[in-house]
């Protein structure tokens, strides 16, 4: 191994050799570390599974022949891990930048070549597998295109940077030793890529924790039987050939292939996952002799449910998608080819786009192109493991100018839309066609926000079919996903009786305490939200006879874990749609859901007298509230209300049953 010894004006100063017994630990210690470095560094056009094998291979090839270190390289830091360390840091980037400069990240018959004259070992044999890393969300997807478009020695920075959290000067050091042509240059092409080094850390570019799939098992079972029968081999190729030229060609009216170029089988983990035959298609009946009442008991329903060419052309955008193909997820969804062949859900025309929707036990994924002309098609990802009766109920099939069609469950029975901001209003029929998609619902737009929603909320009222569940009737919404949102209601805690358990959203309490809360659903749109529990956790008495007011918690459960939870205050005077005041607001914790019970929050009100109170509310298990700062007040029981002046900011504290103590929720 030829490292360079770092240039010293006194060799006094100079460090001494660093012993491979020490750099062994390191290896093992830091081998995650080090090869993520490496497929950071090597060049995006070899490909993920390439790109794994190369990284394992510079980091395994990083040790020195000899018993003994060369002194530490000029500008590889020792930093927390150790000189060791160091020293293995910098030979993995300088053969990565040198692997990027003499390979050009095309083909691997050159570095097949300069590895055999290097006396080194070649990549690590993996026959008939394909490696790529586990895919991330969105805003990793979006951070791997901005790298890929940098050159090697810029993402060499802006790994070292994220992964290594080097200041400045010591990522230009590195950079320097590792033999980077330019060190400054690609130190600002890595920060013009604004933000995201966090992500480095994820799955997404961890070539240590990997997915891994068979992508040639046709091919191997072609060449045993072209060892029998040379003849019947070349026309079962011809076949093959000729299937995927129909698939990846236009069906509709002369539209364009919207697959990536690429063998069908590259990036599935099965060669058979992207064979329209081998789809899998439920009986038409299971629905109503199953106990588990989800996606896997939807038939494949639709008018081209047995077009092959459809089918085979959405397989492979799913597996390729090209450049003009808009690809979206819900956060946290992978992206990744089918490892396996997915379920069938509907196929079919929906307005003027072909659809197709699968479901591979984890994801709902809907393809849609133009029936005519060139537009550009459409690939969507949504997360909806473990759905039920209810989650599992429909899939949006298709928006056009903010109305949505709604493709439902086999097991749905009667569909109703009404406006949640009408509560006194009773639900319209919505008709549906005999594949289950209903008519056009019109949503509220894409920028509505709280209080900027407009007079109506949509909602779709489903009932299941006696067959499965007596009278089940709940709601749905449209909250910008694949999946609609299921919206539920808990009502406030009794008198003498146990707490109360989320219920559907369908009586008259639950949607009159809805209309208040409607208008903040569109600050969770294309957060792929599952749930939405409105919990009227508390009913108080205001001073100066101002009647009872609602104090509320909407919990958003999303389908990737995470949440978030926003407390209202609504005072009797309210109008029915009026959005409620938020009083607090939590994200990504478990405030308002079964893992935190307990919630409390204060606003300043105003009497009908003009008189100014600070007003707070806990929940069940709250026994006394205390305010400071500002006020100083106190009350017995989970109900405080003192005279104030105007905007008062009152610190407020609240003691449980179990002589724990709580606060309210960050007001913004």
């Amino acid at each position: 191994m030829n490292t360079r010894s770092a240039e010293s004006d006194s060799a006094d100063d100079e460090p001494g050799p660093v012993a491979v017994e020490e750099a062994e630990a390191a290896l093992v210690e830091h081998y995650p570390r080090l090869v993520r470095l490496a497929y950071l560094a090597l060049p995006t056009a070899l490909g993920t599974h390439r790109r794994v094998l190369t990284a394992h291979r510079l980091v395994q090839r990083s040790l020195p022949r000899d018993r003994r270190y060369p002194p530490q390289t000029a500008g590889a830091t020792d930093g927390p891990r150790g000189e060791a360390y160091a020293l293995l840091r910098h030979e993995v980037l300088r053969e990565a930048l040198a692997y990027g400069r003499h390979c050009g990240g095309r083909g691997g018959r050159r570095e097949r070549v300069r590895t055999a004259a290097a006396g080194g070992t070649a990549l690590p044999q993996v026959v008939g597998l394909r490696l790529h890393p586990r895919a991330g969300g969105s805003e990793e997807l979006a951070l791997d295109r901005a790298l890929a478009e940098l050159a090697p020695e810029a993402r060499a920075a802006f790994a070292l940077r994220g992964v290594e959290e080097l200041a400045d000067a010591e990522v230009l050091a590195v950079l320097r030793a590792a033999g980077a042509a330019d060190p400054r240059g690609a130190m600002r092409a890595a920060a013009a890529v604004k933000g995201g080094q966090h992500l480095l850390t994820g799955g997404e570019f961890d070539p240590c924790t990997l997915q891994v799939g068979p992508t040639d098992l046709l091919r191997r079972r072609q060449r045993r039987r072209a060892g029998l029968v040379t003849g019947a081999a070349v026309a079962v190729a011809a076949v093959l050939v000729s299937g995927w030229a129909v698939w990846g060609s236009g069906g509709d009216g002369g539209t364009a292939s919207y697959a990536a170029p690429g063998s069908p089988a590259s990036g599935a983990g099965d060669a058979r996952a992207l064979d329209p035959a081998a789809l899998v298609r439920p009986d038409a009946a299971l629905w109503a002799s199953t106990a588990r009442m989800d996606f896997t008991a939807w038939p494949a329903r639709g008018g081209r449910a047995d077009d092959k060419a459809l089918l085979g052309r959405a397989l492979a955008v799913w597996a390729h998608p090209g450049a003009d193909v808009d690809v979206s997820s819900t956060p946290g969804t992978p992206r990744n080819a089918p490892a396996q062949p997915p379920q069938l859900l509907f196929a079919g025309n929906v307005d003027a786009a072909a659809v197709v929707i699968f479901y591979d036990g984890l994801r709902i994924v809907r393809y849609a192109q133009p029936r005519s002309g060139s537009g550009r098609a459409a690939l969507d990802f949504a997360q909806v493991q473990d759905a039920d009766v209810t989650t599992a109920a429909a899939v949006v099939v298709d928006r056009v100018d903010g109305n949505t069609r709604f493709l439902t469950a086999p097991w749905i029975a009667d569909a109703q839309t009404r406006d949640l901001m009408r509560p006194n209003v009773l639900g319209a029929p919505l008709h549906r066609d005999a594949d289950g998609v209903t008519d056009p619902v019109r949503m509220p737009g894409a920028g509505a926000a709280a209080g900027a929603c407009g007079s109506a909320w949509p909602v779709v009222q489903l009932t299941s079919s006696s067959r499965i569940v007596e009278s089940h009737t709940f709601l749905l919404t449209d909250l910008g996903d694949l999946s609609p949102v299921h919206l539920t209601y808990t009502p406030p805690p009794g008198d003498g009786v146990p707490a109360r358990q989320p219920r559907e959203a369908t009586g008259a309490q639950a949607l009159v305490s809805w209309a208040h809360n409607a208008c903040y659903l569109g600050e969770l749109r294309g957060q792929g939200v599952k749930a939405v529990n409105n919990w009227e956790f508390a009913r108080t008495p205001l001073p100066e006879g101002g009647g009872e007011a609602s104090w509320t918690c909407a919990r958003a459960d999303t389908w990737r874990g995470p949440g978030q939870a926003t407390v209202t205050f609504v005072p009797p005077s309210s109008p029915a749609a009026a959005p409620g005041t938020v009083a607090g607001r939590q994200t990504d914790g478990n405030a308002c859901s079964r893992f935190g019970q307990h919630v409390m929050a204060g606003v300043m009100w105003q009497s009908p007298r003009s008189h100014w109170y600070l007003v707070a509310a806990g929940s069940r298990d709250v026994t006394r509230i205390t305010a400071t700062a500002g006020v100083h007040a106190s009350a017995d029981g989970p109900y405080l209300s003192t005279r104030a002046p105007r905007g008062t900011r009152a610190t407020l504290t609240a003691h449980l049953t179990t002589g724990a103590t709580l606060t309210p929720l960050p007001a913004s």
